[in-house]
């Protein structure tokens, strides 16, 4: 061998121990004996990987329902976990850091869906709509503004987006630390995945649940993603099926003379009381307070001549909404969601309020909730429109509610019904029982409301608090509190203001929230109507509505968007309703 080539040798044989001696350099930690840092990096070190580990677990099986949020909940196997942790354990490096790209932000992403259905459960008694609910974003922002003022608006809305952009950052970097946990630890971490595979297999034949409904071989991100795959398909092909309902009405070209016979000569008042579920007449612990109301409001009305009879509709929403239960209910069409909305607005549908007016009645629209322009009101057929600013008021607003039942009552009578030179119809939704139920007026003379800024001094009812700090009972007791209110209000306008020809008919839009339900609750609600004229309420004998204004628990129960036809049907010759398909 010649000179160069020992050389050569010697080289390449001295630069291969370097690397290997550099390789393992670069492994071993670098501690200072002066600060001991070493230690404290490894135990950080340690406590970043198990945390970046629960947060993984916990987004995998942390629940969507605030009912099932409890350490129970979190004794399950992921599926999905298992096959992610196989994944990164089988690829090389490069693939694998590509996995990681991509199903960290998306673990980001089924955080949040998590978190936006277990608000909407939570509010709404249903899960997030990925198609149709961001649509929902400006009124949220509404009600929080007008809830909260501005400044705590944009306030919720700063802390939501950091919210969202931390839960992808994070979810993203803890899967990568937990991918580099599973290589440095592959040994170790392919038979955990194995054991844990064959345990997931086992619990899922036997049906293991250590808690009751929650199965330890757990695949519920699975079925969680599903199901909102099911809801994007549902909504894509909707818009058609809806569209093809909307034409179906028995009643479009209806003459004027041939709608409303039963009830010429009548003033008609439709009122929404708003969150006036079911709950509130049947619930041990709210229906003694609103069933002496309604109860009372009987005997005085029959005292006055009146009678009443009530019934149960089925609701299209829960907890909030309220457009869609008056879609529903006045159009005749099951409206559930923002895109039915959307559609309904944008049609030619007969309303019951377009029935009223092709029929001779002056019809007006009370919505002392519309803040702000809203240029469908046309839909409604509405001849005049009061809106938040139209009514004047001049005392202060009562939570969410701008102004107090009483107070619009008492401009609809003063400012329309008593100058009226035909028949009104009027729909008045009322508003003092919406959430968050903190302060409710009282009643006052009906000559001493005025422009309303009476309610400036002793007109302010109870105050329930805080609406961040109340506990459940405290919000139910306010929720009792403004229905009785509104109840009462609509009591005593029609034994001040009634005569021979008042017709009213009220109803809830939606049960309250399930903080006050509970969930599962139904999403029925009570409606009535009240009549001095006999006649008027022989017309319903066939309904099957009970006496009175409260309605007994076996009372009937109809879909709230088959009124419109029956009671288009009961005042007046109609074509047969046809019964349009969901």
């Amino acid at each position: 061998m010649t000179l160069p080539a020992r050389v050569r040798r010697l080289v390449n044989r001295f630069g291969s121990r370097r690397a290997v001696a550099d390789e393992a350099s670069a492994r071993t930690p670098v501690v200072s004996a002066a600060t001991g840092r070493g230690p404290a990096r490894r135990v950080a070190g340690g406590v970043g990987s198990a945390l970046a580990v629960l947060l993984v677990f916990a987004v995998l099986v942390g629940p969507d329902r605030l009912g099932l949020l409890t350490p129970g909940a979190f004794l399950r196997i992921p599926l999905e976990g298992l096959l992610v942790a196989a994944l990164l354990l089988a690829l090389p490096a490069r693939p694998r850091r590509v996995v990681v790209a991509v199903v960290g932000p998306l673990l980001g992403v089924l955080a949040i869906v998590k978190l936006a259905d277990l608000g909407f459960r939570t509010a709404l008694d249903r899960p997030f709509d990925l198609v149709l609910d961001w649509l929902l974003l400006d009124d949220a922002f509404g009600f929080v503004r007008d809830s909260a003022g501005r400044v705590g608006a944009f306030g919720a809305a700063v802390g939501i987006l950091l919210l969202v952009g931390a839960l992808l950052l994070v979810l993203t970097l803890a899967l990568r630390r937990l991918a580099s946990l599973l290589v440095r630890h592959e040994r170790v971490a392919t038979r955990a995945v194995a054991a844990l595979t064959v345990a997931w297999v086992a619990c899922a034949v036997v049906g293991v649940r250590v808690v009751p409904g929650v199965p330890v071989a757990d695949a519920g991100t699975t079925a969680l993603v599903g199901a909102h795959a099911t809801q994007v398909d549902a909504r894509l092909h909707d818009r058609e099926r809806f569209d093809a309902q909307i034409n179906a009405d028995p009643f479009h070209d209806t003459p004027g003379d041939q709608l409303l016979t039963g009830l010429r000569g009548k003033d008609v008042i439709l009122a929404f009381v708003e969150s006036y579920g079911r709950d509130a007449v049947e619930d041990p612990e709210l229906a003694p307070q609103v069933n002496a109301v309604l109860d009372a409001g009987t005997e005085r009305l029959r005292a006055a001549g009146y009678q009443a009879r009530s019934g149960f509709l089925t609701s299209p929403t829960f907890g909030g909404g309220s457009w869609l239960a008056h879609d529903t209910l006045l159009s005749g069409l099951w409206t559930d969601n923002e895109q039915r909305h959307r559609s309904l607005l944008a049609s030619d549908r007969l309303t019951l309020n377009g029935a009223f007016r092709r029929a001779g009645w002056q019809t007006v629209g009370v919505l002392p909730a519309a803040t702000q322009p809203w240029p469908e009101q046309g839909f409604f057929d509405y001849d005049r429109y009061y809106d938040a600013e139209a009514l004047g008021y001049r005392g202060p607003k009562f939570s969410y509610a701008p102004m107090p039942d009483q107070y619009t009552l008492s401009f609809f009578q003063q400012q329309v019904r008593a100058s009226a030179d035909r028949p009104v119809m009027a729909e008045i939704p009322l508003i003092s029982s919406h959430s968050p139920w903190t302060a409710v007026p009282r009643m006052i003379g009906w000559n001493e409301v005025g422009d309303g800024s009476i309610y400036h001094g002793s007109a302010v009812g109870e105050d329930s608090g805080d609406a961040d700090d109340r506990d459940a009972g405290q919000i139910r007791g306010g929720y009792r509190q403004a229905i009785a209110y509104s109840l009462e209000t609509l009591i005593s306008y029609v034994q001040t203001y009634g005569d021979d020809d008042l017709v009213l008919v009220f109803l809830g839009d939606h049960q309250p929230s399930p903080v006050v339900t509970g969930e599962g609750a139904s999403r029925d609600v009570p409606i009535s109507i009240v009549a001095h004229d006999p006649a008027v309420l022989d017309r319903v004998a066939d309904w099957g509505w009970q006496d009175g204004l409260r309605p007994g628990p076996r009372g009937p129960v109809w879909p709230m968007d088959t009124f419109r036809d029956r009671f288009l049907t009961t005042f007046g010759p109609s074509t047969p309703p046809i019964a349009a398909p969901r």
